[in-house]
Formats: C-alpha cells, structure tokens, sequence
C-alpha cells in the first residue's frame, strides 16, 4: 500500500457529523521504487479508529493540475 510520507491537509467532510477529507503524499504506492503520488482518502467518519478509507484516489505528480482544472469545471456544473 506505500508509506504514508505526509499529511498535507485534513479538511471536514460537508454533509457529514465527523468525515473527513485528507489529501497526503505517499511513498512507493505500487511497490518498491514506483513514484510516490497525492493521496486523497475520504472518511465518512473520521473516529481514531476508522483506518481506512472508504473512498481512495492516487494522483501522480504529472497529473495533479489536469485533475485540478477537471474539479473547477465540476464545481461549475453543480
């Protein structure tokens, strides 16, 4: 699964009591020497028990300002 290098942020997941967002970078996600990338878990609800999360995207480096225009234009349609 990687090697959690760095949380980045950890912002409060609206529409929900206690979910979180956290954005962090990862190291080695797909196995020794593969690029690290952006990690963005969601929590539905971020109790200190709750390890995983229950939505996850990996971003590489080269892809995170496609992604970045991609969510503006999202935001845009709702």
């Amino acid at each position: 699964m990687g090697i959690l290098d760095k949380v980045v942020d950890v912002i409060k997941l609206s529409g929900t009591e206690n979910g979180k967002i956290e954005v962090a970078i990862i190291k080695e996600p797909y196995g020794e020497e593969s690029e690290s990338v952006a990690s963005i878990g969601v929590f539905l609800n971020s109790d200190p028990e709750t390890l995983n999360p229950n939505w996850l995207v990996h971003i590489p480096k080269s892809n995170i300002d496609a992604v970045i225009e991609a969510l503006k234009k999202a935001k845009e349609e709702l």
